[in-house]
């Protein structure tokens, strides 16, 4: 018996519309990742890109259980001696572009390498309820009823 290896021509993308108000970051994140990459198809090849594209609404309403929220610190370096930077969460969720902490989130589960950061350009997130993607009709995925840890009520 042969061990199946996904071509380009068995590949189907599907839309995914997945809206995260109320859910928890880190898991809303590794469904994300896992759905990016294509491992919920019984058809994953790790070296083919057989993921979906995803869609997520209402990333500025994501919740951080814990302290994580006014504790979690995501650092950058300038470039320049001294230079490293640092942004709370809070910060971030409360400013300009909140749905940076979710993208940072499911960048960070993905394997580096130039087929994660392809897998990636799949992902749109928006913080309000309207998507530009009616056309491709995404279908809606509901994360709350899959699992009562998934969403935390505010």
């Amino acid at each position: 018996m042969k061990t199946f290896s996904a071509k380009p021509a068995d590949i189907d993308k599907k839309w995914i519309l997945i809206d995260a108000d109320g859910l928890v970051v880190g898991r809303l994140a590794s469904l994300i990742a896992a759905r990016l990459r294509g491992k919920h198809k019984p058809s994953f090849t790790p070296h083919m890109d057989c993921g979906d594209n995803v869609v997520v609404i209402n990333a500025d309403k994501v919740v951080l259980t814990g302290k994580k929220r006014t504790d979690k610190k995501y650092y950058w370096h300038t470039g320049y001696p001294g230079g490293i930077k640092e942004r709370t969460a809070d910060k971030i969720l409360d400013g300009k572009f909140p749905e940076r902490v979710l993208m940072k989130a499911v960048q960070r589960m993905m394997p580096g390498g130039p087929l994660s950061r392809r897998q990636l350009t799949h992902l749109r997130i928006y913080t309000g309820a309207e998507h530009p993607h009616e056309a491709q009709a995404p279908a809606p995925l509901d994360v709350k009823s899959m699992n009562s840890k998934n969403f935390k009520g505010i």
